[in-house]
């Protein structure tokens, strides 16, 4: 537990529509899953891992500074990073490149016979583990002040997005 989309899918569900992010949690993890059993490790040959990570960096900066300015009205799907589900299944998607679930996937699948398989298993593990913060995001968001899950919020998403963009950095 606790790991970086793990987080990232609690603090959406503090501030969305639980059914936006589950459904986000859900596309982002089928794609994440689905690339690394397909391609496996050769997806870096084409899109370098440093890239993806900083992509992901940038986007969760961006995320952070909008989530402090975010009105108390509910999402209407036109906020400046799009409809919530697009934007929870974007951001899922970017965080899984190159994880450590998503080479453990690879890794599997290289081994493998039955892909179909690893890939939905693989996939099933990571709803079920992301379900359970979802849960936990949207009981705090109901529980606590709605600055406190804001800020919160902003700066989990701007703390990964550093470290994103300072692991992309360093591979370069």
């Amino acid at each position: 537990m606790a790991d970086k989309t793990q987080l990232l899918t609690l603090a959406f569900a503090a501030q969305l529509p639980l059914s936006q992010v589950l459904g986000g949690v859900l596309i982002g993890a089928l794609a994440s899953q689905a690339v690394a059993v397909a391609l496996g490790a050769t997806v870096l040959l084409l899109i370098p891992l440093a890239w993806v990570k900083l992509a992901a960096g940038l986007l969760f900066i961006g995320f952070g500074l909008w989530t402090p300015r975010r009105g108390g009205a509910p999402v209407s799907g036109e906020k400046r990073f799009g409809h919530p589900l697009v934007a929870v299944a974007v951001s899922f998607f970017l965080a899984e490149m190159g994880d450590k679930t998503q080479l453990a996937t690879a890794a599997l699948a290289a081994e493998a016979q039955a892909l179909v398989a690893v890939w939905l298993g693989s996939w099933l593990g990571m709803v079920v583990a992301n379900a359970l913060a979802a849960g936990g995001g949207a009981v705090l968001g109901r529980r606590l002040p709605d600055r406190w899950v804001k800020a919160g919020a902003a700066i989990l998403f701007i703390v990964f997005g550093l470290n994103l963009i300072r692991q992309a950095l360093a591979q370069r």
